[in-house]
C-alpha cells in the first residue's frame, strides 16, 4: 500500500514507523527538512521537504497513485486542506487528518467530514486518545490497564493479583459458582510474561496479571473480589493545562460526583484560556515542578495526579514529585 504522511513531528513519525514496519511504500511530507531527514535515516521511507497541502508538493510525493493520504502536521487547517487537495486534485481513496481544536471534533459538526462537503473519512485525535485513557483511569484506578467496549456498557479491566488476594488458588469454574450475579469473566492472564486464555479449571496465583471483562455496574465489586480496595477519588491535580487537560478536567466537571479538580498550567495565556473554559476546576499559573506550587495545590493530599503536559521529562518528573509528596 502507497501511504503518503504529512507531518514529521512525534505522531507522523510514529505513524511512518508503524507503517514501514509493515513493509508499505511510506512517503513522509514536512516542511522542515530536518524533520524530513530525521525519519528518513532513521526509518525505510522516502521523504519530501515541502507544504504538505501544495498541490505541487503532494504530487511529488506520488499523490496521483496513493491508496491513502494522513494529514498529522501541527495545524488543523493545513491537514483540512491537504485532505481536501487530495480529494479534488488527486481523487486519493482514503483520507484521515489529525484535528487538535475542540470545535472541530464536536459531534453536532461531524456533518463537515462528509464526502460533498470537507471530504476526510478518519479524523484522529491524540491529544483526545490520552484524555479519554486518563478518564478511564480515574475510572478505575485499581487497574494498570482498562478498555471500554460495547458503547461503554463494559470495561476490560487489568489487575495485578497481590498475595492477599481472597480467590488465589481457586479454580475459575468455582468462582463462577461463588458469585453467580457477578458479571464478569477471566479473559486473559499473564503468567511469568506469557499471555493465555484459561480454561475454566485454571487456578489463579499470586503476582498474575488478569485480564477481566465486566459489565460497568459490576466493576467496583469485581475489583474487591480480587482483593482491591476501591476510594473514591474527590480530589485530583492535573499538571499540563493544554488540550489533554483541558478535555480531562472539562469531563470531570461534568460527571455525576462532585470533585475538587486543580489545574497548574505554566503558560500564562493558556492558563487564562483554561480559566475561562471551566467553571469549578482551580486553574494555577506556575511549573508543575516547584514544589511549593504543589504544595498549594495539594498534591500531597490528592487522590491522583494526571501529568499531561507537552513535554515526557516534566511529566515523569512532575509525576515522581507527586509520589514523593505522598
Amino acid at each position: 500500500m502507497k501511504v503518503i504522511i504529512c507531518g514529521a513531528g512525534q505522531v507522523g513519525s510514529q505513524i511512518a514507523r508503524h507503517f514501514s514496519g509493515e513493509r508499505n511504500d511510506v512517503t513522509v511530507v514536512d516542511y522542515n527538512a530536518d524533520l524530513v531527514r530525521r525519519v528518513t535515516d532513521a526509518l525505510d521511507v522516502q521523504g519530501i521537504a515541502g507544504h504538505a497541502s501544495y498541490p505541487d508538493v503532494l504530487d511529488r510525493a506520488g499523490a496521483r497513485d496513493a491508496d491513502m493520504i494522513i494529514a498529522a502536521t501541527h495545524s488543523d487547517e493545513v491537514n483540512m486542506v491537504t485532505c481536501q487537495v487530495a480529494h479534488s486534485v488527486f481523487d486519493v481513496p482514503r483520507k484521515i487528518a489529525r484535528l487538535r481544536a475542540q470545535s472541530y471534533l464536536t459531534a453536532i459538526y461531524s456533518d463537515l467530514y462528509r464526502r460533498d462537503h470537507m471530504p476526510i473519512d478518519v479524523v484522529i485525535s491524540p491529544e483526545r486518545e490520552v484524555a479519554e485513557a486518563a478518564l478511564r483511569r480515574l475510572s478505575a484506578p485499581a487497574a494498570f490497564d482498562t478498555e471500554l467496549f460495547l458503547d461503554r456498557k463494559a470495561q476490560l479491566l487489568g489487575i495485578q493479583l497481590d498475595e492477599d488476594c481472597p480467590v488465589l488458588d481457586t479454580p475459575l469454574r468455582q468462582l463462577t459458582d461463588l458469585f453467580s450475579t457477578l458479571r464478569a469473566i477471566v479473559v486473559g492472564v499473564r503468567r511469568n510474561g506469557r499471555l493465555f486464555a484459561p480454561e475454566p479449571g485454571d487456578q489463579l496465583f499470586a503476582h498474575d496479571q488478569i485480564y477481566v471483562i465486566s459489565q460497568v455496574e459490576d466493576v467496583t465489586r469485581t475489583f474487591e473480589i480480587f482483593g482491591k480496595v476501591v476510594r473514591r477519588q474527590e480530589r485530583v491535580v492535573i499538571i499540563g493545562g493544554g488540550n489533554v487537560g483541558l478535555a480531562v478536567a472539562r469531563a470531570l466537571e461534568g460527571r455525576a460526583e462532585r470533585l475538587r479538580a486543580k489545574i497548574i498550567e505554566r503558560n500564562r495565556t493558556c492558563a487564562e484560556l483554561a480559566a475561562d473554559a471551566l467553571e469549578r476546576t482551580i486553574v494555577l499559573n506556575g511549573d508543575g515542578l516547584n514544589s511549593e506550587l504543589l504544595e498549594e495545590a495539594g498534591v500531597g493530599r490528592a487522590d491522583a495526579v494526571l501529568a499531561v503536559t507537552d513535554d515526557d521529562k516534566t511529566n515523569l518528573l512532575a509525576s515522581v514529585r507527586a509520589k514523593q509528596a505522598g
